[in-house]
């Protein structure tokens, strides 16, 4: 290879760049650990970093607060939920929630993270508490439009009300998904699918 063609090739990060984003991310992923199970208030930077390996001053490097690293875990945990419900364009709205139920089974962390801070985001001082209120209010509107034009298109039964049947389906997924944590042998996926089968899927559709 020439000095140009050197000089022209893409530099890939190495040295102190790629150490410090692995070590960001063990932050985040011991973060999900902790805050999984003890809820935001009751997650430790101490025992985060301890589990890194770090120093909470290491720890802090990283991150600016106890916040910031919060918000990052939530971040990434709605990533993986979205990438797990597939294209809009490619699944209906029960498809994708067929799909998030599926996954959210293979994910336990992630499902008791969002289980213990949307409760604990109810109370106001929260520093979740707005992001989970608009969540709810924002993904309720987006699937009572949906669930209208399902209507329409014969996917959805025409005498469902979408406004409470957007609202129901997060309460039973939510309520399913409580009971599996709880108790490993309750089959989300198949109470999700009788969900919809008994409520949503009008008689004469298929249900996929």
């Amino acid at each position: 290879m020439s000095t140009d063609e050197r000089s022209a090739a893409p530099r890939r990060p190495r040295g102190p760049y790629v150490t410090g984003q692995a070590r960001r991310q063990a932050i985040v992923d011991e973060a999900l650990a902790v805050f999984s199970r003890t809820g935001f208030h009751g997650g430790s930077l101490r025992e985060i970093a301890k589990r890194v390996g770090v120093t909470p001053a290491g720890l802090l490097h990283h991150f600016a607060d106890k916040e910031e690293l919060f918000a990052e875990v939530l971040r990434q945990r709605d990533e993986k939920v979205r990438a797990a419900a597939g294209d809009p364009a490619e699944h209906t709205l029960i498809e994708q929630a067929k799909r998030v139920v599926a996954h959210n089974r293979t994910s336990r962390g992630l499902t008791s993270l969002y289980a213990i801070i949307s409760a604990e985001a109810t109370d106001p001082d929260h520093p979740s508490h707005a992001d989970f209120a608009a969540r709810y209010r924002d993904r309720a509107a987006e699937a009572e439009q949906i669930l209208r034009r399902g209507q329409v298109d014969g996917e959805v039964r025409d005498d469902v009300d979408p406004a409470r049947a957007a609202r129901l389906i997060s309460a039973v997924m939510d309520g399913i998904q409580l009971q599996w944590l709880l108790d490993d042998s309750v089959d989300m996926v198949l109470l999700f699918d009788e969900f919809v089968a008994r409520y949503l899927t009008p008689a004469t559709a298929p249900i996929r």
